[in-house]
């Protein structure tokens, strides 16, 4: 038997008339009946085209503000009953009611509610009912209806009645269910998740936009960008984004976010290699380059402040993959665009997520993001000396930037400067040799320098190597139950330390 069906009837209710039109008009040049709703119903007639109420057919009138309207036998009977069932087709006789080879609905905007409306009743009544109903029972059926859920597939289903005439093939019709049962998922994920409590430990994610990316984190591995990347971000130059720019990107993003003063950041592999607050931003950039010109090659480039000419100017010299500020001058975009394949971000200012997921195993794990920021009022001096009012505000600085380093960190600062750090080692002693040897590599005085530790000691070894470095003061978390080791070194040897009560691991 042919898996073919013949469009007789078809059901049409939707918010969005736009591009409703063309369908309409070739669905009645084929001798389709026509069904709806309300104002669909009126746009229908308002075109000179016969259509047949919906009301007429279940004989109860819209109710409850329009809570209600198609929830009723008579049409969901037409569209569940099973064409090739004995049964179901002597009740659709017995009670009169037609067939519906074709259903095109949409849903209430409630995701554009949620973001455009605070009032919590508005938003509710945009909580789509009979919509998804039908939906859901159309793409149920797709043995024998077609589904059609959503405005963006009217080009295609007017394609469909172009090319086949008013036919549907089974192929047809379960892809456009599964598109159907796609919607109606995430519509209510985003139900869900705006009615759900705090407390309840759920993890649902659904996000419909997504891009493909040229490839993975290799060559060899697919990639793809889930996520509305325009609602950040103006891109004003360059080549499309790779799935690793946007892993930088973030880590960029999120370092920056923790800085008021005029700051210039440098990353690679989602490390900072290089961050400076000045009261210029040039001075700014050109002290944050100071601190690893070799890993700034190829780097991702992110500020709080403004590009200017100047500093255009000298960023041009240094080959980027990306950069991102919250605005550029005209002048200095003028410079910058000359480089054709670099990125440049215009970043907008929202807020973004405070909670983060990341795939393990067979599960997804989940957790808050980490926004405590190290602050003078928060930190506790634990030593004899007490730290200078520079030592303090290096030591937030220093603080800042470690945060958003891979564990084991060490991060050494001065006059808020990143000098060197050491990222992502097996031992923190590994990562602190790491970093004096970087220190040293580009010529970065330690003295007077201050130095960060994501975790506490568990043996006086880092400030007994940092103070042969030259350091004046630490800040760590403590928590150690040898935190006294350290804390004793530090007093024999003439140094302050501050304890924070908050690590901040970063895996």
């Amino acid at each position: 038997m042919s898996d073919k069906i013949r469009i007789k009837n078809a059901l049409i209710s939707v918010f969005d008339k736009n591009g409703l039109e063309e369908i309409v008009k070739q669905l009645s040049d084929f001798n389709i009946d026509l069904y709806s709703t309300g104002g669909t119903e009126k746009f229908i007639k308002d075109l000179d085209i016969k259509v047949n109420k919906i009301e007429d057919l279940t004989t109860y009138p819209s109710i409850l503000g329009g809570r209600v309207k198609t929830l009723h036998p008579n049409v969901f009977g037409g569209i569940l009953a099973r064409r090739d069932n004995t049964k179901d087709q002597e009740q659709l006789k017995k009670y009169d009611i037609p067939e519906f080879d074709l259903v095109i609905v949409d849903l209430y905007p409630f995701e554009e509610t949620v973001k455009n409306n605070s009032i919590h009743q508005e938003i509710i009544e945009k909580i789509d009912i009979g919509g998804i109903s039908l939906i859901r029972a159309g793409a149920k059926n797709y043995k024998d209806v077609l589904v059609v859920s959503q405005k963006k597939q009217y080009t295609e289903i007017l394609e469909i009645l172009k090319n086949n005439g008013p036919y549907s093939n089974e192929a047809q019709r379960k892809e456009f269910a599964s598109e159907a049962f796609n919607l109606s998922s995430h519509y209510d994920t985003l139900i869900f998740k705006f009615l759900n409590s705090k407390d309840k430990p759920i993890f649902k994610e659904s996000i419909n936009k997504n891009k493909e990316l040229r490839y993975g984190e290799n060559p060899h591995q697919k990639g793809y960008f889930f996520g509305n990347i325009n609602e950040i971000f103006d891109q004003l130059n360059g080549k499309e984004l790779s799935y690793n720019n946007l892993l930088d990107v973030d880590a960029a993003v999120n370092l920056i976010s923790e800085f008021q003063e005029t700051t210039f950041a440098i990353l690679k592999h989602n490390n900072a290699c290089g961050i400076a607050s000045r009261d210029n931003l040039k001075e700014a950039f050109v002290d944050a380059l100071a601190g690893d010109p070799v890993s700034s090659f190829g780097g991702i480039l992110i500020t709080n402040k403004e590009v200017d000419l100047d500093t255009a100017l000298e960023i041009n010299k240094l080959f980027y993959e990306v950069l991102i500020a919250p605005s550029f001058s005209d002048n200095a975009l003028e410079v910058l665009k000359s480089k054709t394949k670099r990125v440049l971000l215009k970043q907008k200012n929202i807020n973004l997520s405070k909670t983060q997921f990341r795939t393990i195993l067979n599960g997804v794990l989940v957790q808050d993001k980490d926004l405590i920021t190290d602050c003078i009022d928060i930190m506790k001096t634990v030593t004899k000396k007490t730290p200078s009012k520079h030592e303090l505000d290096n030591l937030v600085f220093a603080s800042k930037v470690c945060k958003h380093t891979k564990s084991n960190t060490i991060v050494f600062v001065n006059n808020k400067q990143l000098l060197a750090s050491g990222v992502g080692q097996t031992s923190r002693v590994d990562a602190l040799k790491q970093a004096v040897e970087k220190a040293k590599n580009f010529k970065m005085n330690l003295v007077g320098s201050v130095m960060a530790s994501d975790a506490f000691f568990p043996f006086p070894d880092c400030v007994e190597l940092a103070n042969k470095s030259g350091i004046s003061s630490v800040i760590q978390p403590g928590g150690s139950i040898k935190d006294n080791l350290s804390i004793d070194y530090c007093d024999e040897n003439n140094l302050s330390m501050v304890m924070t009560s908050t690590r901040h691991f970063k895996h």
